[in-house]
């Protein structure tokens, strides 16, 4: 199976995951509130729909995307939360079918994308493999706030692995989005993995190191819990300082939880 592949089976089985807990959710279900401030259990799916629709749009229509940055443009810190609440306005039955749609036209889109296209986003351009992960992030991290919303504990899974990984990747993209310069050195993670094997990154003898369960690491990069609740254990300065400003979403600094 392709790396693309892989990633997109990974992608919808978390989405599998997450539809599972709205899809016999009663009408006043959808309006429960969810960690994150604003956000009810229907903003969080419209959010997730919207998404996948202007990614979908990204893999198969240029021109088309094109035309969204630029209204994106004008308007570069509410387009996608106007997106979303467009969304979320719409009758349940029908935001919850268009969601299971778009998902399914998104992972043919990118299985279907060519190998070394990259497709343009409101970030950098990214390979199908970058926007996959870039999705099941995202899936599982509002998937979580749902979670938390509806008192259900998800449990983890080897797809973790993938968020870590983004995590890794993103170490200088959160010093840059604080306006800070990352350091020059690599870092060397070694997370513990939910079937107790050892997933790591970086140089053996870094000296600058951070280690903890995938779980939590996951938690911290996605800022879904307080930093001081998860079993994370850095050794070094600037390890302890990425901790407190690890996020692998883009967009400005989060507020944390």
């Amino acid at each position: 199976m392709s790396i693309v592949r892989a990633l997109v089976a990974d992608l919808s089985a978390e989405i599998d995951v997450v539809d599972r807990l709205v899809a016999d959710l009663p009408e006043e279900g959808w309006d429960t509130p969810t960690p994150a401030v604003g956000w009810t259990v229907r903003d969080q799916i419209a959010h997730l729909s919207w998404t996948d629709e202007q990614a979908r749009i990204a893999a198969t229509d240029t021109a088309a995307f094109d035309d969204i940055l630029k209204v994106a443009w004008q308007n570069p810190t509410g387009f996608v939360d106007d997106g979303a609440r467009e969304e979320a306005a719409k009758p349940t039955g029908l935001l919850l079918h268009q969601w299971r749609d778009r998902r399914r036209a998104l992972a043919d889109a990118l299985i279907a994308t060519p190998d070394g296209v990259k497709l343009p986003w409101f970030g950098p351009p990214m390979s199908a493999a970058s926007m996959a992960t870039a999705r099941l992030m995202e899936v599982w991290a509002h998937g979580l706030d749902i979670a938390d919303a509806l008192g259900v504990e998800p449990e983890p899974t080897d797809r973790l692995k993938s968020i870590a990984h983004l995590g890794v990747r993103t170490r200088d993209f959160a010093y840059q989005v604080n306006g800070q310069v990352p350091p020059a050195d690599d870092f060397r993670v070694e997370l513990k993995a939910p079937d107790g094997s050892t997933w790591s990154w970086g140089p053996g003898d870094a000296q600058q190191r951070v280690t903890g369960s995938a779980l939590h690491f996951c938690l911290l990069v996605t800022q879904r819990r307080n930093r001081d609740e998860l079993d994370i254990e850095t050794t070094g300065s600037d390890a302890a300082h990425w901790a407190t400003i690890a996020q692998c979403f883009a967009g400005p600094p989060g507020e944390g939880r």
